[in-house]
């Protein structure tokens, strides 16, 4: 049986190039034509990803670090499923995790800003998607955080994620925000999104049955590849 047909994506769904509100795009946008070049052997064969390459905790930001306590803030669950254009569940693929501490905070240093780091909470995990796409993070809710777009940016609480397809080049980038967070609509990067119906692809929702009493609350946030309904991504707007 041949495979359906892909979907067209709907160009409406990813932000143009240039767009002065978020500064950085002044610089970076192009302003030629994108090329289109053929993948090379190297983007097309491996490295597969196999489950003997994660660890029992890569998958748990509260206790991965290693560190003698708990890290602090909100634990949350953040858990979903990866779907293809049909809503198939696409099993075994990579997903890596990074994102600010409970003070807005990365453990970067040219992190500049001046919020305490966490010596529990490195910010960093990865995990593999199951035969029925599902994947699933303990971690902790992140804080917002300034950056030097305008006098008085902050960027909204939020959560990269990085999907690994066949192929170390089929790679697709993007960030989790959660309901209800009033920065989100004040974000220029989230703004230079036009469809509105896109952005909210990028919001997690509170989801109280996975959430476990006296613990954590849980998130769900579902990744489509491809087609009308796809997920934004940072990387590839057409998806994998």
């Amino acid at each position: 049986m041949s495979e359906p047909p892909l979907l067209p994506r709907d160009p409406a769904a990813h932000p143009v190039a240039h767009y002065p509100p978020y500064r950085t795009t002044i610089a970076r946008s192009p302003r030629q034509p994108r090329l289109a070049l053929p993948p090379t052997a190297s983007e097309l064969t491996g490295p597969v990803f196999g489950s003997d390459q994660i660890a029992p905790e890569d998958d748990d930001l509260l206790r991965n670090h290693g560190g003698a306590g708990l890290p602090l803030g909100e634990p949350i669950l953040l858990h979903g499923r990866v779907m293809d254009q049909w809503q198939r569940p696409v099993p075994g693929a990579l997903i890596e995790l990074w994102q600010a501490n409970a003070s807005g905070r990365y453990r970067h240093r040219n992190d500049g800003y001046g919020a305490p780091l966490d010596p529990n909470f490195t910010g960093c995990g990865r995990v593999l998607t199951g035969e029925d796409g599902a994947y699933a993070f303990r971690t902790i809710r992140p804080g917002a955080y300034p950056w030097p777009n305008s006098e008085n940016s902050w960027r909204p609480a939020h959560i990269h994620l990085s999907l690994f397809g066949a192929a170390f080049g089929q790679r697709l980038i993007t960030q989790v925000y959660f309901e209800g967070d009033p920065l989100i609509p004040l974000c220029p990067i989230v703004n230079a999104i036009a469809d509105p119906v896109a952005i909210d692809r990028l919001v997690a929702r509170l989801d109280m049955d996975r959430a476990m009493p006296f613990e954590t609350l849980a998130w769900r946030f579902d990744i489509v590849l491809r087609g009308r309904s796809q997920s934004w991504f940072e990387t590839a707007p057409e998806g994998l």
